[in-house]
């Protein structure tokens, strides 16, 4: 017994020491990261006097790494924008973003637009996409197969990240309103040509934005034909995955960005939900880029301490606002790509398990892509390739394919 408890001590010593060498080279960094941040910062500012119409753009110029270096992509120009959103308040704010616009000449009908809903980052500034470091990274592997194809990806920060806050994270209107009015802010940029074709991809928190598209893009721009919604890994279900995770590591990725968030929308959300070392921590780990929040939690959570005091959804309001912002089933004629990695720790694979049956049931059209062995940060570099492939038939107006027919995996309800 002496033995295992000698072996967990130095285990712990060892995680820790990693975690404090993490930490050191991310303090170096930050001291880099901050003068490249302060480089950009004027052109992320709010312009004065701000326009009062969502999807205006306000500015743009070729995107950058973090350190000034050009962004290279073949085929195509790209492009760091600025526009204008709108907060489910109906206040104008600001977001960044990013068009990646072929330089072959446009089809009469236009470029079809694939837009891009990035998953879980951080709410610092240098978290957002493209402010970040290595903009096209999380992207890689299927941009360069959709701008083959001659489309445009547009690429939205979300309003609040990498702009004056606060960022609305997992809020489903805001989400939604960012990505429509990013296509309509990308319309004016020189050499854009865009059609009103789109199909809407996103992973992990962009699955839920990609989710919320659906259900609203065309209410909030009736001129966009909207072709179909892919979702990898969407933390969708959000009531099954708060329950399943709030004692985990993961609350302390997720939990700080939603407290910043959910009660600037409901006042009756309040941070007595939290540990003390929650509320301690809650604001500086909801601004810390993703990597840098993960170690903390892992720490926190190796040290016995939790971010949650409790479940929060035994809270009425809390409960109330998760299934708010919950995504209903989209109608048959919304195509819906689902991927989903049954070896995923963040968001779970049952929540989406649960999610195939009841949107299939309520007669949604599901293809569905079942992975394994794939974690959750690795699934849409996965599977983006074969979303292109789906998007193109899209665009090609063939039937959609459905997998409803088809059970998902069996899996436990047990993270």
């Amino acid at each position: 017994m002496r033995a295992l408890r000698l072996i967990a001590g130095t285990g712990a010593v060892i995680i820790l020491a990693g975690a404090a060498t993490a930490t050191t080279i991310s303090q170096v960094n930050q001291g880099t990261t901050n003068a490249e941040q302060e480089r950009l910062s004027s052109f992320y500012s709010d312009p004065e006097p701000m326009p009062q119409k969502a999807g205006t753009l306000i500015r743009s110029e070729p995107l950058t790494q973090a350190d000034g270096t050009p962004v290279q992509v073949k085929g195509a120009n790209a492009i760091r924008f600025l526009y204008t959103s709108t907060r489910p308040s109906g206040e104008v704010a600001v977001s960044g973003g990013m068009a990646f616009i072929p330089t072959s000449p446009a089809p009469a009908a236009g470029r079809p637009i694939l837009a891009w809903a990035h998953g879980t980052v951080g709410q610092g500034d240098a978290c957002a996409p493209s402010r970040s470091a290595t903009p096209t990274k999380p992207i890689a592997t299927w941009l360069p197969l959709a701008l083959e194809r001659g489309w445009a990806v547009i690429a939205t920060d979300y309003t609040g990240l990498g702009t004056t806050g606060p960022n609305l994270y997992l809020v489903g209107e805001a989400e939604a309103t960012d990505v429509v009015h990013s296509l309509q802010a990308a319309a004016d940029l020189e050499g854009a040509a865009l059609s009103h074709d789109v199909v809407v991809m996103g992973h992990s928190q962009g699955g839920h934005s990609s989710l919320w598209t659906g259900e609203i893009a065309e209410s909030v721009d009736p001129s966009i034909d909207l072709k179909g919604v892919a979702a990898i890994a969407p933390a969708a279900e959000l009531v099954s995955i708060m329950e399943a995770q709030w004692q985990t590591p993961v609350a302390w990725l997720i939990g700080p960005e939603v407290i910043a968030s959910w009660p600037v929308v409901d006042d009756k959300l309040n941070d007595e939900v939290l540990t003390a070392g929650g509320k301690a921590q809650a604001t500086r780990l909801a601004n810390e880029c993703i990597g840098n929040a993960l170690g903390a939690g892992l720490v926190n959570q190796l040290l016995g301490d939790r971010f949650f005091a409790q479940d929060p959804l035994l809270v009425p309001a809390w409960h109330d606002f998760a299934e708010e912002q919950t995504p209903a089933p989209l109608p048959a004629s919304i195509p819906i790509y689902l991927g989903q990695s049954t070896a995923d720790n963040v968001v779970l694979a049952w929540p989406n398990a649960a999610l195939e049956k009841q949107w299939c049931a309520s007669g949604s059209t599901i293809s569905a892509t079942w992975i394994s062995n794939v974690s959750h940060l690795d699934t849409a570099l996965v599977l983006g390739p074969d979303v292109i492939q789906w998007a193109a038939a899209r665009f090609a107006n063939k039937p959609a394919p459905s997998t409803c027919s088809i059970a998902p995996p069996e899996l436990s309800a047990q993270p």
